[in-house]
């Protein structure tokens, strides 16, 4: 009776170090591992338009452009017709007029290239793009690669 006690402990001990380590493994790793192919595609679009936007600010562009290639890896679409048709997405986008005189009259040459990248991450062009070329949309990374998976959260210990 007495190792009931000591086993229930030592069980519950074990689940919460279990519990502590998801918790600090969603700290230290990017989350895109556990969001789905079709998010994932989204947010890769979300970033090259954001590349493409800023472009002529170096720091914000590499870094967008380093993220969209980082989600690829996270993705599981169509490689062959996905990039001309992201592009001309993006493209069709960035070009959209969304001037306002009452704006511009403070700040000249101003874009809204973000409000613009973020009216295409909310379009339904954009989830058209996601229902033609995302494969299994609804599965995860880490659903199809649970090997990978571990293997990545232990060496980030």
């Amino acid at each position: 009776m007495k190792s009931i006690p000591l086993c229930l402990a030592l069980v519950t001990s074990t689940l919460l170090s279990f519990t502590v380590h998801a918790a600090d493994q969603a700290l230290i790793s990017p989350q895109a591992g556990a969001r789905t192919y079709a998010q994932n595609y989204k947010d890769m679009v979300l970033a090259t338009c954001m590349t493409q936007a800023y472009q002529n600010d170096t720091g914000a562009a590499t870094d967008a452009g380093s993220s969209a290639n980082a989600l690829r890896d996270w993705t599981y679409f169509d490689m062959e017709e996905s990039p001309n048709a992201v592009k001309s997405l993006v493209n069709r986008y960035l070009a959209r007029d969304y001037s306002n005189p009452l704006v511009e009259s403070d700040i000249k040459g101003v874009r809204f290239d973000f409000l613009k990248c973020m009216d295409l991450y909310h379009s339904k062009a954009l989830e058209d793009l996601v229902k033609r070329l995302v494969i299994h949309p609804k599965r995860t990374y880490r659903q199809e690669n649970p090997s990978r998976a571990t293997a990545l959260g232990a060496a980030a210990r």
